[in-house]
């Protein structure tokens, strides 16, 4: 039993108003997001709201981070809509099952700790790319159904009702945070829009959202190898996405809340969330960065108020429907700016003349990539590469060699900074083979052989003393040193100077 509450976070102490009013109000807010995203894949409006129903269900009961919410998303629209455009959305949830199957892989091989890898500046590049995104997708509330941008007394009203909702969100939380500010911003703009009759955007102009209980449908595919191979890449690219954008929401989260949500039980939450969204005729999601920022600002901690946005939401579909199609476009267009604002990282710009140029460079192509391509993962792959590269370059050029002869006439190179594929021309560089006498040891005390690169380095200066005549010895290598150099015995011939005394400190970090 004490399990079980556990699981629905009610043994700790839970705020009950704040969690059930946020969750309202992320169900407001996931309305209309969730309709564009399945508009945006080629798909029918329900698609979306059912899998934001069962996406934030689930994650919000299983997930590794409570108060984070999950639910269809742009990142994963972009992957599907090819496949939807020429296969039809039979196969889009084929794929939505495939990809949960391959997150939870993920999850299980314990595959979330690489998200250690990301440095600090894509992440704030991934940020402020999603947030200029968010931002960008509000404009379209501002245009006609021909697209072309609003004028006169239509466009005055809807930007004094978006106004009006961010000085809401805004100030009201300076004078009381007894209600979220957010929920009381759209019921605010609601009743003056229904009280006074005045015609602006609802979310009804958008699409219908009225609907019944998410149906159980097993995809009509052929269960054949072709079909497999047809949606291994869209599966692939589907989980990838979604576990980088939930994995990198669930770090922002972390560091508003200061607390540490489980990566590896998310992938798990977030297969399992996509297995069952594409069995209930969903288009599958992963986590919103956007509704979990409202979620969090708004005071909710637990895992209670995404249960009461999913079970809200459905609410909404099955019985409310009318009524939330009525809520002005406005409002929810105020919020999310509102979002927008708070998601950017301000203090990445008040700190760019203190980065590193190399650091500022990522944050900004990192943030360019995400804005102008809208492929999250692959913003943060470019990102990582270019760090990685930038990291191998500053420590290649690091290695260092202090020379000195001793009583016996041995010459010792003392080494300084990693020996790998990066510092190998550099290492080469040191030696003086000729004019060495005829005993010469390397000393890796401050060092460290770290690759094949390194190994097939020794290998040809060993080569080249050998072809002089002389001797080498390596000194003080490191256990795993000594481990590669065995493993490379046959293509190495090195006299390596055991030092018991030596130990190479490697820390081991958990999970």
């Amino acid at each position: 039993m004490r399990q079980y509450l556990k699981l629905f976070d009610l043994s700790q102490k839970v705020d009950y108003k704040t969690e059930v009013l946020s969750g309202l109000t992320v169900a407001l807010a996931l309305v209309p997001e969730a309709v564009a995203f399945a508009l945006i894949a080629g798909l029918e409006p329900l698609t979306g709201l059912y899998a934001a129903f069962v996406m934030g269900l689930v994650t919000a009961i299983f997930g590794g981070r409570p108060g984070m919410i999950s639910g269809a998303t742009g990142a994963v629209a972009v992957v599907i809509v090819a496949l939807a455009i020429s296969h039809g959305p039979e196969y889009v949830f084929a794929t939505v099952i495939l990809a949960g199957i391959i997150q939870i892989l993920a999850g299980v091989l314990r595959l979330g700790k690489l998200m250690r890898l990301v440095p600090h500046p894509v992440i704030f590049g991934f940020v402020n790319g999603l947030a200029i995104i968010i931002f960008m997708s509000q404009l379209v509330q501002f245009k006609d159904a021909d697209g072309n941008w609003l004028v006169g007394t239509e466009l005055l009203t809807i930007l004094g009702f978006v106004l009006l909702t961010m000085v809401i969100i805004w100030g009201l939380p300076k004078l009381t945070r007894v209600v979220p500010a957010s929920l009381t911003a759209i019921l605010v703009v609601f009743g003056l829009v229904f009280g006074f009759d005045i015609d602006t955007k609802t979310v009804g102009d958008m699409a219908s959202i009225k609907g019944g209980f998410p149906p159980f449908h097993i995809p009509n595919v052929p269960l054949n190898w072709d079909t497999f191979l047809l949606i291994l890449p869209y599966a692939g690219i589907m989980a990838g996405v979604g576990l980088i954008e939930s994995l990198l929401t669930l770090n922002i989260i972390d560091e508003i809340t200061q607390t540490r949500g489980r990566g590896n039980k998310e992938s798990v939450a977030q297969g399992t969330a996509n297995i069952l969204s594409g069995l209930f005729s969903g288009m599958g999601g992963c986590a919103m960065i956007g509704q979990s920022l409202i979620n969090i600002s708004s005071g909710a901690r637990a895992r209670l108020s995404g249960i009461v946005a999913a079970v809200a939401l459905l609410i909404f579909i099955m019985f409310g429907s009318s009524l939330i199609e009525q809520v002005p476009m406005a409002a929810l267009t105020g919020l999310m700016i509102m979002v927008a604002i708070g998601t950017f990282e301000w203090a990445s710009l008040r700190t760019l003349n203190k980065m590193p140029k190399s650091d500022v460079l990522v944050m900004v192509l990192v943030t360019l990539v995400t804005v102008f391509l809208h492929n999250l993962a692959l913003a943060v792959l470019v990102g990582v590469i270019i760090s990685a590269l930038v990291f191998a370059w500053d420590n290649a050029k690091r290695i260092r060699a202090r020379k000195r002869i001793d009583e016996d006439g041995v010459k010792y190179y003392e080494i300084y900074g990693p020996l790998f594929f990066g510092s190998v021309a550099a290492f080469n560089e040191k030696f003086d083979v000729q004019n060495d006498p005829e005993e010469v040891i390397i000393d890796f005390k401050e060092s460290r052989v770290v690759d094949m690169s390194a190994i097939e380095a020794l290998n040809k200066i060993t080569e080249l003393y050998l072809k002089h005549g002389k001797k080498i010895h390596l000194k003080h290598l490191s256990a795993d040193c000594r481990k590669l150099l065995k493993n490379a015995d046959k293509i190495i011939d090195v006299n390596v100077i055991e030092d018991p005394t030596y130990k190479l400190v490697v820390d081991k970090i958990d999970d």
